[in-house]
């Protein structure tokens, strides 16, 4: 299967998600945060410097849970940019 390249609401929504996670993280180390999230560094520093813009639900869970962060308001900086309203379906 051939994935389609992201679109650039989808770079900048990654770029939000990796700086909010990274603001999380605070002075904690990376290999220390992905340990605890089982996943790697590597995997880590991509998230955060988006460059792994779409990354599995599994593994934003484990981060959120391991940095005490809310999965709505992560959802929130993937849906929206900032100064937009979130976008929500009625359902």
């Amino acid at each position: 299967m051939v994935r389609l390249p992201l679109t650039p609401e989808q770079l900048a929504a990654g770029r939000r998600l990796g700086g909010r996670l990274r603001a999380a993280r605070g002075a904690r180390t990376l290999a220390e945060v992905a340990g605890e999230a089982g996943i790697s560094p590597e995997t880590l520093r991509k998230i955060e410097a988006g460059r792994m813009a779409t990354p599995a639900f599994a593994t934003v869970a484990a981060l959120a849970q391991v940095l005490a962060l809310s999965l709505d308001e992560l959802a929130e900086l993937t849906l929206t940019a900032p100064g937009e309203e979130a976008v929500r379906s009625a359902g």
